[in-house]
């Protein structure tokens, strides 16, 4: 049996991406799934960032204040996995968590992007040109979902929806890559038995001289 030279990612890729489409169509019908999905991935974006973050940042008041930052964004995260659980069924009907949803995004956002402009401008933090109009566009977005009338659930699932799409369309696209190798592979492991076969067949043979003749051979001193 031949050791395998490929991984088999490429099925986790392919099932992540049905899962992923799956879900992000779910989404744009059910409100108590966006509001979780959205409370879900401002706690998975706070907690990974701790470590990296802390660690690479040189000065006292910076790490505080990020890690100010990060507990708040946090909080508000659970707050909206849990007001997805326990009222699901009003979410639609009451406006206080159309409310609660909107202003939550806001502050995640222009907290962001106020962290990062004080640290640029105040507190001497270096940064790139695209870091730079990605916060622009940060704040910017905060200030459209304050002031956007018709800001609400089905809004923000077809944002999910569209990224969804990339992403299984991303994954899709790399587990086939992963799997046409994996066939490559499986095919030329098959070759390759039937070659090193013909090889031993047509490889020439040792000649082996008879003692007899060697005898004959004349001797040289």
């Amino acid at each position: 049996m031949s050791t395998a030279k490929y991984g088999y990612g490429w099925v986790l890729k392919f099932v992540l991406a049905a899962i992923l489409l799956g879900v992000g169509i779910y989404m744009v019908f059910a409100d108590e799934v966006v509001y979780a999905i959205t409370g879900v991935t401002i706690v998975i974006f706070s907690l990974f960032r701790v470590y990296p973050l802390i660690k690479s940042l040189h000065k006292e008041i910076l790490r505080t204040l990020n890690l100010i930052e990060i507990i708040f964004d946090t909080l508000i995260g659970i707050l909206m996995i849990y007001i997805a659980f326990t009222y699901k069924d009003t979410l639609s009907d009451q406006a206080v968590w159309s409310m609660v949803y909107r202003y939550s995004l806001v502050v995640f956002f222009y907290a962001r992007g106020l962290i990062y402009f004080n640290s640029v401008v105040f507190l001497g933090e270096k940064t790139e040109v695209p870091k730079f109009w990605i916060h622009i566009f940060v704040i910017s977005l905060a200030a459209i979902i304050a002031v956007y009338p018709d800001f609400n659930y089905e809004f923000v699932g077809i944002f999910f929806l569209i990224i969804s799409l990339i992403g299984s369309a991303y994954l899709g696209y790399d587990g086939y890559g992963g799997y046409k190798k994996y066939r490559t592979y499986s095919s030329e492991l098959n070759q390759g038995v039937s070659k090193s076969k013909r090889k031993d067949k047509e490889a020439p043979q040792p000649v082996i001289e008879d003692p007899k003749e060697e005898e004959k051979r004349p001797y040289v001193n």
